[in-house]
């Protein structure tokens, strides 16, 4: 058991160094702030309801997700690798068999959210509203790691702290 989980996870991370080599593909560089509550600007925003699950793992995080738009349904696989600021991130579309079969192994790992997406000053900020629990919490993805984040004047209103990289606020960890 212990020579297959050092075989995954050499070959992981010799995927994640072929990424990086070609341009970032599958790396993402997010920041995560806690607010206090949902901005009133929201209000206007494109907004999905997301139920997503995780597989069994502690390293390797596989996650399916279902985001139900007014006028659609997406159902994703993602592989997730590591914490912090920059990650590796795999996704991919499934269909709504695989979501369905594979959506028991999730029981206990479940979380479900209202995201809206807000566009200010070049980037796009997810505002993630949890329907099981009180909580609010802000993503940015941001090209490089070195990007500074301005946080608009609407957001800054609700904001707690940062929690980038703080496990708590992992969905992964927040899922029960």
């Amino acid at each position: 058991m212990e020579h297959d989980f050092a075989a995954l996870s050499i070959y992981v991370h010799a995927i994640i160094r072929e990424l990086r080599e070609v341009g970032g593909e599958g790396i993402e560089i997010e920041r995560k702030y806690l607010l206090r509550k949902l901005p009133p600007e929201v209000k206007h925003a494109p907004v999905a309801e997301i139920e997503q699950g995780y597989l069994p793992g502690k390293t390797l995080i596989e996650r399916l997700r279902r985001v139900k738009t007014s006028d659609s349904v997406t159902y994703l696989r993602t592989v997730k690798l590591g914490i912090g600021l920059v990650r590796t991130e795999i996704e991919e579309t499934a269909t709504p068999a695989v979501f369905k079969a594979m959506w028991s192994l999730t029981k206990g790992k479940r979380l479900r959210k209202r995201r809206y997406r807000l566009a200010d000053a070049g980037h796009v900020w997810e505002i993630d509203e949890f329907l099981d629990r009180k909580l609010v919490l802000a993503e940015i993805e941001l090209i490089s790691a070195r990007d500074d984040v301005a946080i608009p004047d609407w957001l800054a209103r609700c904001l707690v702290r940062e929690v980038t990289g703080e496990i708590e606020y992992l969905n992964h960890t927040l899922a029960r």
